[in-house]
């Protein structure tokens, strides 16, 4: 039986697209410009010089790098060696990454000069390794590994852990099999639909949940991968979209909105996009009009670190909708934006259902809401060490989002569980608040949080920015909210902020939200 490998990823771009080009930027200038073949030979150099660091199969390597050319060679050579890549989160304080490191008990660890200080309480058994000169001297030295060790695939390839947004970090660790499978799946023309023809630019973080499967599926299917280095800015990043004729990019909605702007502004040249997919959280209906009208395509997947992390996707599967390329109605063009801020429906391979409180499944009717459960060859079935069993049950996960399905097999996530506002015994959703107070044209961002209430023992509170020039009040907002959600629903108050505090990986952070207002007394 062949097994099902990454590492075999590499190679067939060595041997069927060995010049297509990988580019290496840093702060929007061009560093390093070369392909698959010298890619792969600087991949099987670094690995036989970490077996001869002595990393063994099963070791996990750390890699805490920005994203450039040689986390990208990470990618490849530590499974290459039969070691599991450990992605640590650079966005962490140096307190979580000590005890992220300690608890998959990394061996070794390459991190970028400028973030060694985030390893002050790490040591790592072989140390901590620069991903600069000592690096490069590593590949010089190798020597390239002709023979990798025996590996299966369902040993771990690697590992990635959890945000932490409620409570320490989870260690989710992805199997070859899996991660083979996923990378196929980020490949069908109702994914993303990556494929040899692409120049993919990274602008999620590579740290960040297999950077959404793309780097894999660039380099199954030969793409051009684009690199956009450290602190990649708004302005860096459109220029590389220029330059590089990109046609394929992903980013959190708040960077897309910032790029948006910057486009506008400036006039920057989008043509070659045919793919802005947006993750993390839910986009604006404006934000996604925005792009569309100025021609460049939206979608949007859902998934979880769990799901490594792709499960859905919104590309339009209907044979009689209209071609957004062959233009269509403004009736139409809404409708689609809608759908799109949907989280689409599930790719093939997976299984879902949503089930009330006591396990039962709920119908797929669009209107009924219960907890999303979902399992497949790429969801993992539990955590690193076995933490947190309860989070699985009879083979499936159990993702803390409630959701609802339509009869067409859309998914609509209503909120996670623990966002959901209990007040007086009735739900209320903080992710429907937010999309009503979106909806307003004064509001870029919005977030709602619970707050404790004397009377009804929880009530929304909404945290907003404003869009650049608005002068717009609490009490405006909350005015114009009323006609927009149920009267019971309003928040006890609308407090407008500069900006919302962001979770390591760009969602709005929540829980210091909640922190942050819960001596906020709820009017009546």
């Amino acid at each position: 039986m062949t097994e099902l490998l990454i590492t075999d990823f590499a190679e067939r771009a060595r041997r069927h697209h060995p010049h297509r080009e990988i580019v290496a930027y840093a702060r929007g200038e061009e560093v390093l410009r070369y392909d698959y073949a010298r890619y792969c030979e600087r991949v099987a150099r670094l690995a036989g010089a970490l077996q001869r660091l002595g990393v063994r199969p099963g070791d996990r390597v750390g890699s805490l790098c920005w994203n450039h050319h040689r986390h990208l060679e990470l990618y490849a050579a530590v499974p290459l060696a039969g070691a599991v890549l450990h992605t640590l989160n650079l966005r962490l304080s140096a307190e979580e990454i000590a005890y992220i490191a300690g608890h998959a008990d990394d061996r070794l660890i390459v991190a970028d000069t400028d973030l060694m200080p985030l390893l002050d309480g790490v040591d790592p058994e072989l140390g901590v390794l620069d991903s600069g000169e000592a690096y490069e001297a590593l590949v010089e030295q190798g020597p390239p590994l002709t023979t990798p060790p025996e590996r299966s695939e369902h040993d771990l390839a690697v590992l990635c852990y959890t945000s932490g947004t409620t409570g320490r970090p989870k260690g989710v660790g992805y199997p070859h099999r899996g991660l083979y499978l996923h990378t196929f799946a980020a490949c069908m023309v109702d994914g993303h639909a990556v494929s040899g023809r692409d120049t993919v630019l990274h602008v999620v973080p590579l740290f960040h949940a297999n950077a959404w499967g793309v780097p894999f599926a660039a380099t199954m299917v030969g793409a051009k991968q684009v690199l956009p280095g450290p602190h990649p800015t708004v302005p860096e990043i459109a220029r590389i979209v220029e330059r590089e004729r990109v046609t394929y990019l992903g980013m959190v909605p708040t960077v897309a909105t910032d790029l948006l702007e910057h486009v506008r502004t400036h006039g920057t040249d989008f043509s070659s996009v045919r793919a802005l997919v947006l993750g993390g959280s839910t986009p604006s209906l404006e934000l996604i009009r925005g792009w569309e009208e100025r021609g460049v395509p939206v979608f949007q997947g859902w998934g979880m670190t769990e799901i490594s992390p792709m499960a859905t996707f919104t590309r339009e599967t209907d044979p009689t909708a209209t071609d957004p390329a062959a233009g269509d109605s403004p009736g139409a063009a809404e409708e689609r934006y809608r759908r799109t801020r949907g989280q689409g429906r599930l790719l093939p391979g997976l299984q879902w259902r949503i089930v009330d409180d006591d396990g039962a499944e709920l119908p797929r009717d669009g209107v009924a809401s219960g907890e999303l459960l979902i399992r497949g060859p790429w969801v993992a079935s539990s955590y690193y060490l076995g933490e947190a069993p309860d989070r699985f049950v009879d083979g499936w996960l159990r993702t803390g989002d409630v959701a609802t399905i339509d009869p067409a097999g859309r998914l609509r996530i209503v909120d996670r569980a623990k966002d959901l506002i209990k007040s007086g015994g009735e739900w209320i959703s903080s992710m429907a608040l937010e999309e009503a107070l979106l909806a307003d044209p004064d509001v870029a961002e919005a977030a709602v949080v619970a707050v404790p209430h004397q009377r009804w023992q929880e009530r929304p509170l909404a945290v907003v920015v404003l869009r650049q020039g608005s002068r717009a009040g609490g009490e405006q907002l909350l005015s114009r909210l009323g006609g927009r959600v149920p009267r019971w629903w309003l928040p006890t108050d609308v407090v407008t902020v500069d900006a919302l505090p962001r979770t390591s990986v760009g969602k709005t952070d929540k829980r210091r939200l909640r922190t942050q207002y819960a001596g906020t007394t709820g009017k009546e």
